[in-house]
């Protein structure tokens, strides 16, 4: 199995989190200043956007949980409150009641409540990217696998037991890999930089990524099925007759199932197909792909059918912002990255 460095390196997957890419990749960072990606939305104007701001915030049903300069805040708009300290924390992801936030300390799994209390370590094993299931039980994170390559695990929610083996499924009865071994891992360090994986609302798929597919591509998304331990591929960079280079991250389900949502970049064979970071959304039932937003946008986490709270640029710094899906209506949130939109219990 290729490793994930092999695709964009460790400077390509930085700019998918928000490090500049005029530093680390001056061709994104042209096509990201020049022009938006194909079907882009023109952003509002600062002074649409004071008033719109504040209609926004109104209406988001929850808490947004964000991170800057690594820690973890929560703000509908307005005010916001600081649940971590020490820069060392990313990732934030609610539980399905709104009760609870994942997230990631040191590259380790964490738990803490709404307010930021109770701060639990789950393992001590390095991991990425967290997801909780449906039903509140078990939370999935992302780390080295038996094969050498990303894998996907899960772990009680209430910190009983080991962490197990979902993915790859050939893993599944294998010995784990030694968290010193992973933690020194090239792979994991890329995994921790922003891999993340995506519980599905029915709680039989997960997003994640590598795979299976990395054995005939550079770098790609999969879909695994829990049941059976099958994986599809959503999206492929490189190898496999397929003429590009990129990579597709950090993917997030809307709650009904229907789409799939993931940062990606990519590198054609000329110019014209390159796409700087983007972001893409996935019907799960046609296969169909569309572009969401403009260049630099990433992140995304569903606020409802017909909004989401996204990643993306203003000023040259990271800002969490709501953006409408049909009407492209932005509206900047709160300096920051990584949202994660906090379910409403009914």
């Amino acid at each position: 199995m290729k490793s994930i460095g092999h695709v964009a390196g460790n400077v390509a997957v930085a700019a998918a989190v928000g490090i500049c890419c005029a530093v680390c990749h001056p061709g994104a960072a042209q096509a990201a200043a020049g022009q938006a990606t194909g079907g882009a939305q023109t952003a509002v104007s600062s002074e649409q956007g004071t008033s719109a701001q504040q209609a926004a915030a109104a209406q988001l049903p929850g808490l947004v949980a964000y991170v800057r300069n690594g820690d973890v805040y929560t703000s509908k708009g307005g005010a916001e409150t600081r649940l971590t300290t020490g820069g060392k924390s990313a990732r934030p992801r609610w539980s399905p009641n709104g009760k609870q936030i994942a997230f990631l300390k040191s590259g380790q799994l964490w738990t803490m409540n709404a307010n930021g209390t109770g701060q639990r370590r789950l393992t001590t094993r390095p991991a990425a990217g967290p997801s909780w299931s449906p039903d509140g039980k078990w939370i999935a994170f992302a780390s080295l696998s038996c094969s050498g390559g990303p894998g996907v695990y899960q772990i009680r929610t209430d910190g009983k037991g080991a962490p197990a083996v979902l993915f790859p499924r050939d893993c599944r009865s294998e010995e784990l890999p030694g968290e010193t071994e992973a933690a020194k891992s090239s792979v994991q360090k890329e995994l921790s930089t922003d891999n993340a994986v995506a519980w599905s609302p029915d709680g039989r798929q997960l997003a994640f990524r590598g795979g299976d597919c990395e054995s005939i591509y550079d770098s790609c998304l999969s879909l695994g099925d829990l049941p059976t331990g099958r994986e599809k591929t959503v999206a492929a960079y490189g190898g496999g007759g397929v003429q590009n280079s990129g990579f597709a991250v950090v993917p997030s389900w809307r709650s009904d199932g229907a789409k799939l949502a993931f940062t990606a970049y990519q590198e054609g064979e000329v110019a014209s197909e390159n796409k700087p970071v983007h972001l893409v959304e996935y019907d799960a039932v046609t296969g169909a792909t569309r572009t969401i937003g403009n260049a630099m946008d990433r992140e995304l986490d569903y606020v409802d059918a017909s909004r989401a709270v996204i990643t993306s640029e203003k000023a040259g710094t990271s800002w969490v912002t709501v953006v409408g899906l049909a009407n492209g209506l932005r509206v900047p949130l709160k300096s920051g990255s990584q949202p994660s939109v906090q379910p409403v219990s009914r």
